[in-house]
């Protein structure tokens, strides 16, 4: 018999189980009409998150049912009537609760919600901030448009079938006086499966919709400053032009940089938000062709409703980040530009001040020349002095030797030497620092 492989015997990636099941990270729930469905979306990230995260943990804890894992993004729980589905992402969290619905007339079903579901929401409280909350009704009724026109304002009513035909959805994307935007689903022969797949669809696009347009609202408060940054650096650009000076470069530097500084903050603040609203976008895309099948008479699709709206808000913000990139391309430029003449100024002054050095230098080698000459007459003349007293003994010696005339025939003699001797000892010196300048380069 052969041994079976082992796979323990390989030393596994410590990501192969992350990567592996992120496929089955989110499954979808299996679904049987009619329901009530109460979505909500709060932002919270970092230690919001966490705290958040705790207090789920506690809600289940109290109320002995099993708690989350600690890296689980994803717990579902039957608690009561209710079944609920936690999910933690990047920037927020959902609570989907789920209960059935077969109490009460069709007409206020989207008003009422079971009471102890009700006191189960208040319970979970959330620290971060409220975003989406969705009402969805998923209702077995054979005249979807009759019954969506019950529900939904007409003059912004959008209507899609499922491409199986089994399934439309409806909504106005309107919020109403509770805070709620509505949703009907009418289930004309869903399975459980696809009925799951079809309300989780749903909300992730309400959900991913208004934090893809979180983006504009940032584009919106960007765009301002962003015209004054640009105005300001041609402003900049045409004092660069006129002016000159080391001084009204540094001054015209400073205020570049300031400029470039206040863009870059709040550059950086808008970037992951415009990232964020084009991945969101797409998803949003996404699930709109997974769902969409054909056409419901009378009715735009939500492809086209949302596109009259979204698709200029998405549009906005990518204008806004282009200009965004732009600019700080323009501002790198115009403080390189600038920097360059500042650079070029002080080496001007260097230069100026290197020559102001030599021309000193030049003064002083030839006052040092004139005071040289003026040391050779003065030496000279105490070395012909003490000539003179040698010659004077040597003729009260009895030397034949004229004192006056030996004298003045040495005055000469002793300049020349002199001369020499200086001449030699400068030459020196200067052969010197030549070379010590030469080993300095």
């Amino acid at each position: 018999m052969v041994d079976e492989l082992d796979l323990r015997t390989f030393t596994p990636h410590p990501q192969r189980d992350a990567v592996l099941g992120e496929v089955h990270a989110r499954p979808f729930t299996r679904l049987v009409s009619p329901f009530s469905v109460i979505h909500l979306a709060f932002l919270a990230q970092g230690e919001a998150a966490t705290g958040d995260r705790c207090r789920f943990i506690d809600f289940c804890l109290e109320r002995n049912l099993p708690p989350p894992e600690q890296s689980a993004k994803l717990h579902q729980i039957v608690i009561g009537p209710a079944t609920l589905r936690w999910e933690q992402h990047s920037e927020f969290t959902t609570f989907t609760w789920i209960w059935s619905n077969t109490n009460g007339s069709a007409a206020d079903r989207f008003d009422k919600v079971d009471s102890t579901v009700r006191s189960l929401i208040r319970a979970l409280r959330q620290t971060g901030q409220l975003l989406v909350a969705i009402r969805l009704e998923v209702e077995q009724d054979a005249s979807p448009t009759r019954r969506a026109e019950q529900v939904f304002d007409k003059n912004s009513l959008a209507m899609v079938a499922t491409k199986s035909g089994a399934g439309v959805a409806a909504s106005d994307f309107r919020v109403d006086e509770k805070g709620f935007t509505k949703i009907l689903v009418c289930d004309l022969g869903l399975t459980s499966h696809d009925l799951g797949a079809l309300v989780q669809r749903l909300l992730e696009i309400e959900t991913y919709r208004p934090l893809a347009l979180l983006g504009l609202s940032a584009a919106l408060e960007l765009a301002p400053s962003v015209d004054r940054i640009d105005r300001r650096l041609v402003e900049a650009l045409e004092k660069m032009q006129s002016g000159e000076g080391l001084q009204f470069n540094n001054h015209l530097l400073a205020e570049l940089t300031a400029l470039a500084a206040s863009f870059e903050k709040g550059a950086t603040g808008s970037l992951f938000r415009f990232g964020a609203s084009r991945a969101y976008n797409e998803l949003v895309q996404s699930r709109l062709s997974i769902i969409e099948g054909n056409d419901v008479s009378g009715y735009p699709t939500w492809s086209s409703f949302l596109a009259r709206r979204m698709a200029p808000a998405m549009r906005t913000c990518a204008t806004v980040e282009d200009r965004q990139a732009a600019l700080s391309v323009k501002l790198a430029r115009a403080a390189d530009l600038l920097r360059t003449r500042v650079d070029v100024e002080i080496e001007r002054q260097h230069r100026d001040l290197l020559q102001a050095i030599n021309e000193r230098a030049r003064q002083q080698l030839r006052l040092q020349c004139t005071v040289e000459g003026l040391s050779v007459g003065a030496i000279g003349y105490y070395v012909v002095s003490l000539f003179s007293y040698l010659a004077k003994g040597a003729h009260d010696v009895g030397l034949q030797v004229e004192p006056s005339f030996l004298t003045a025939a040495f005055v000469p003699i002793a300049i020349g030497v002199i001369w020499m001797v200086s001449y030699n000892v400068r030459k020196r010196h200067l052969k010197h620092d030549d070379a010590t300048s030469v080993v300095c380069d």
